[in-house]
């Protein structure tokens, strides 16, 4: 299996440092030869448009990559860490993110 396409020349100081969005602009713009502007561009368009898909209920798919969607957590009983008394935790709704078998893959 070709990993190449997946792998990234960044460099990770330790597995607590993460990519920030800037630097995730600068990487697109780099590797798509687009301007800052516009790797920006396309960068929040994805995920204004993954955010309101979950939004309406449906999940985003991306073959190879992965899946985002919507895990709807019941209501359920937890305890108030400063007294130790029972409450009650709502429902909620909460993005999740699965990644699928080439990304699996490639950080093997």
């Amino acid at each position: 299996m070709d990993r190449s396409k997946y792998s990234s020349h960044v460099a990770v100081k330790s597995k607590e440092d993460s990519m920030t969005k800037s630097e995730l602009v600068n990487e697109v713009a780099k590797k798509a030869n687009l301007s800052k502007k516009d790797a920006e561009k396309a960068i929040t368009t994805f995920t204004a448009v993954v955010e309101e898909t979950l939004r309406n209920g449906d999940s985003v798919q991306l073959t190879g990559f992965g899946k985002f969607a919507v895990s709807k957590r019941p209501v359920r009983t937890g305890r108030n860490p400063k007294t130790g008394e029972p409450m009650t935790i709502p429902a909620s709704n909460v993005p999740k993110f699965v990644a699928g078998k080439a990304l699996k893959e490639a950080l093997k």
